[in-house]
């Protein structure tokens, strides 16, 4: 049974780690927290974190890792001073990001050696549950690991799923994850296809979030399409990275998922075509500009946009 109070690092402060860090001190824990830009973590002291560096972030009962991707968690993870060298036996990295199973395997690997714990426990929410504490968790590890670290989980998440063993959880979030960009593809074509046959934009969003098409993604993710914002707190290339797994996955298992295929070609357009810090809406822009119009709710009128 864990301590109540226990040494808990975040690596990580983006969308997700800087609310389940926050949630963290919330509940009493001693929180060490380390990111690369300086304004997270100084958000995170005036609630009651320290800072550290990796290495002092590692050094505790458990460290949260939230990151973009496999690359920077290799990097972060297992350089000379990174987690796993500082690992303490019996501590637990609790890994948040979407990642992949290799990767995940390999970290595991790692940490067994130095006699720690590792468990995949990618999550959906977005900032907003993060913040609250109302995470979804998807979990990946054997049963006592999991165990070990329910407590925390239950800090950060209102909702936790221990799928099944190693990389279970990264295959949960990853087949969850294709609904909503496939999802942001639909809707973004179905306001196309109303707005050119003179549907007011705004009024056709309100009748898709009222009809049975409603949907998280009608009601978050179109007032940004309309409004010409595109969910700037994201950027397309973790959607488009997110999509990539996918498709990766799709194959290893031998799925034919050609609705994934053809929505992961949108996502990597896009991101080619914006950049990989654009909104990750932008993939809606992309296809406002290949039917030449403007679903902004501004224009009741839709106007083609160059």
């Amino acid at each position: 049974m864990m301590a109540d109070k226990l040494r808990v690092g975040v690596v990580g402060l983006g969308n997700i780690g800087g609310g389940v860090a926050g949630n963290l001190v919330a509940a009493g824990h001693d929180v060490i927290v380390s990111d690369i830009d300086q304004s997270r973590v100084d958000a995170l002291l005036a609630e009651g974190a320290a800072a550290g560096t990796v290495a002092d972030a590692a050094a505790g009962d458990a460290v949260f890792t939230s990151l973009p991707g496999p690359v920077q968690l290799k990097a972060v993870g297992l350089e000379s001073d990174g987690i796993v060298a500082n690992l303490k036996p019996d501590c637990t990295w609790i890994e948040l990001s979407t990642n992949d199973a290799t990767t995940a395997r390999g970290l595991h690997e790692a940490c067994t050696r130095v006699g720690a714990r590792f468990i995949d426990a990618p999550v959906s929410g977005g900032p907003e549950g993060a913040a609250a504490g109302t995470l979804s968790i998807f979990v990946g590890g054997a049963d006592r690991d999991v165990a070990a670290v329910r407590p925390l989980l239950d800090t950060i998440g209102s909702r936790v799923f221990h799928v099944g063993p190693l990389g279970a959880g990264l295959a949960a979030k990853i087949a969850q994850v294709t609904l909503c960009y496939t999802q942001t593809v639909a809707l973004t074509e179905a306001l196309v296809l109303g707005a050119k046959a003179g549907v007011d934009p705004a009024m056709m969003l309100e009748i898709i979030q009222q009809s049975a098409g409603g949907s998280y993604v009608a009601d978050v993710y179109g007032p940004e399409i309309l409004a010409g914002t595109y969910g700037a707190s994201f950027p397309i290339s973790h959607a488009a990275k997110d999509m990539r797994l996918a498709n990766d996955l799709a194959d290893i298992v031998s799925a034919e998922l050609p609705m994934i295929a053809d929505v992961r070609s949108l996502y990597d357009q896009t991101e080619e075509l914006f950049g990989p810090t654009a909104p990750h809406l932008m993939a809606a822009r992309l296809r406002e500009q290949s039917n030449k119009i403007s679903l902004q709710a501004s224009s009741p009128q839709s106007q083609p946009r160059t």
